[in-house]
């Protein structure tokens, strides 16, 4: 389970994020198969960029990627939202009677 570091309020806004264990260093290859009609649009858009297709396409998924990975990890608050946040996180609310009447079932697994 990846970890959380939670920043204190600097200035206009707290951040919190995810950490991933990190990976070896090494370069390794992605092979894929698309479209003939793909790729010509893929080599199109590099040669626009004066890049190469390889070039093209990592910095455009890599981009994407840090795009999707930051909608799921970052959010920045002020200090007022932050103070509510993390005082919702230290002080949940009591168990309701559905969340006790789940606690109380046997866990397929165990039957």
């Amino acid at each position: 389970m990846p970890k959380t570091r939670t920043s204190q309020p600097r200035g206009p806004a707290a951040v919190a994020t995810a950490e991933r264990p990190r990976v070896s260093r090494g370069k390794g290859s992605i092979n894929v198969r698309i479209e003939a009609h793909t790729r010509q649009l893929i080599d199109d858009a590099a040669a626009v960029l004066g890049k190469t297709r390889t070039e093209f396409m990592i910095e455009s998924a890599r981009r994407e990627a840090i795009d999707v990975l930051l909608d799921q990890r970052l959010f920045a608050l002020d200090a007022d939202q932050y103070e509510a946040f993390t005082g919702a996180l230290d002080n949940p609310p009591a168990p309701g009677p559905r969340l006790r009447s789940l606690l109380r079932r046997v866990p397929a697994w165990q039957k």
